[in-house]
């Protein structure tokens, strides 16, 4: 039988995924049943700040929660295009994913758009936010800095190895 259950999302590009993303789900699910992982600007790929699919960063993602024994019951991920209207985004969000009471974000503006549209916010912890930043990872990749392979879980170095991700974000920064 269809009950309430109480559900979180949470939205982020994860390009990649990394601890800092691991440890704010382990935290998201200690408070609601069920989580909605967003996968935010679905649409982009093969840039230097969108490299990955939404296709491969579900499979990261997916892999990421079994290397930190995440039940994946638990969770839903959601690939969501952009709309480049903030006013409706959380309702247009609220068309791509199952009904949900909060949301989930540090990020003052998409605090404010969930609290308009009317839902409960849920504001983690920062985990490191200087240390644990898709940004930096990214960053390292392009230096050939290995340092990016401590940040993320093991399944996703390996998922990035076989989707010659580090020569795909190479190519598409222009450097060698």
């Amino acid at each position: 039988m269809y009950r309430d259950v109480i559900r979180g999302v949470y939205p982020g590009r994860f390009q990649p995924i990394h601890w800092g993303h691991i440890e704010v789900i382990k935290w998201a699910l200690e408070k609601v049943e069920e989580l909605i992982i967003v996968i935010g600007s679905a649409q982009e790929s093969h840039t230097i700040i969108n490299p990955f699919t939404a296709g491969e960063r579900i499979v990261m993602i997916k892999a990421a929660l079994k290397d930190a024994n995440i039940d994946l019951d638990r969770v839903y991920i959601v690939p969501v295009p952009d709309i480049l209207l903030n006013a409706v985004w959380v309702n247009y969000v609220a068309l791509y994913v199952p009904k949900f009471r909060y949301g989930i974000a540090r990020n003052p503006l998409v605090i404010r758009l969930f609290k308009e549209a009317g839902y409960e916010v849920l504001i983690p912890p920062p985990y490191d936010r200087a240390m644990y930043s898709s940004t930096r990872i990214r960053r390292y990749m392009l230096e050939g800095n290995d340092e990016w392979k401590k940040l993320v879980p093991p399944s996703v170095v390996m998922i990035i190895d076989e989707i010659k991700g580090l020569e795909r974000l190479r190519e598409v920064s222009g450097r060698d």
